[in-house]
């Protein structure tokens, strides 16, 4: 990890002042926690094969959310170097000073730890282990030693963010099967073409910090038909699950449907990196956000309609 100048030094003062709750909470990075648990919930109802239990349904939210906050409270420790320089990371906590070194990293391990025993106690002890897998590839695998090194990072980084489907999963069955598998492979190839347009946008900041984003190495030409290679390919895995998972009509039709608007506003990002000065990367990243939503809500929802409630 490189040293902080006396130009980088955590600020004293946030320019937004926050309660003690809230800072504590931005450590955690909320906005990534709900992503993750936007796709646990309708693979729960997917195992199940109708409505899961409420209850095991809400120790697994908790647990999950636990496990990825502790997540990425280390990464927020390891990486205030990176986030002192960059514009998009200066706000937070540890930048800030709200929160000292040693409260984040005495909060990440108690998040951390709690969350293995609420999932094994109180979910099953595969999900507290596949839960405790995650954390260990994001803070040792993707921030400790891909992140400042390759620009193949984010794609290797994004078994991590995928995980929460297996423990979904597995939190019903108690093992991990084909769908789970598939279901895996859909998070991970829809993550480059997820990050890859908002390190395009915030190329600068990266390259400053002296992380090696793929935007950083390779020109938007190539990163753009990078994002439209992963589209395909994650749009053709969400099409494979179909046969292996039961799912009828009503997933079927909105995989096919947002899968090839996916596709098209992959092909618009290529278009527009063509030529020089356009940069529409951003509308990519949010859709990609809205896609997801949309199909996994769509993984809910089937079952209940194909198998009753």
């Amino acid at each position: 990890m490189s040293t902080l100048s006396s130009a980088h030094e955590p600020r004293l003062k946030s320019p937004k002042p926050r309660s003690r709750f809230s800072a504590y909470l931005a450590l955690t990075k909320p906005r990534v926690i709900e992503l993750l648990l936007i796709t646990t919930v309708p693979v729960m109802f997917l195992a199940q094969r109708g409505v899961p239990n409420l209850w095991l349904a809400l120790a697994t939210l908790i647990g999950g959310a636990l496990s990825a906050g502790s997540a990425n409270a280390f990464n927020c420790i390891i990486d205030i170097d990176i986030d002192t320089i960059m514009k998009r990371t200066a706000n937070r906590p540890l930048v800030t000073g709200e929160i000292s070194k040693r409260q984040a990293q005495i909060f990440a391990w108690g998040i951390g730890l709690g969350s293995i025993l609420w999932l094994g106690l109180l979910v099953n002890w595969l999900s507290a282990l596949l839960a405790l897998s995650a954390e260990l590839f994001y803070v040792f695998g993707y921030t400790l030693l891909l992140k400042r090194r390759t620009p193949q990072n984010i794609v290797w980084g994004g078994a991590a963010g995928a995980v929460p489907v297996l423990i979904g999963w597995s939190a019903i069955t108690n093992r991990v099967d084909l769908p789970a598998i598939l279901l895996f492979l859909v998070i991970f190839l829809w993550t480059p073409p997820h990050y890859w347009p908002l390190s395009m946008r915030y190329k600068a900041d990266y390259a400053e910090a002296g992380v090696p984003m793929l935007p950083v190495v390779a020109n938007s030409v190539n990163v753009s038909g990078q994002i439209v290679l992963y589209s395909w390919a994650m749009v053709a895995s969400t099409l494979i699950l179909i046969p292996f998972s039961g799912l009828g009509w009503v997933y079927t039709t909105v995989a096919l449907i947002s899968g090839a608007w996916f596709i098209v506003e992959a092909h618009i990002l290529q278009s527009a990196a063509k030529r020089p000065g356009e940069n529409n990367a951003m509308r990519l990243f949010h859709f990609s956000i809205s896609y997801l939503t949309v199909l996994f809500l769509a993984i809910a929802i089937d079952p209940l309609l194909h198998f009753g409630f």
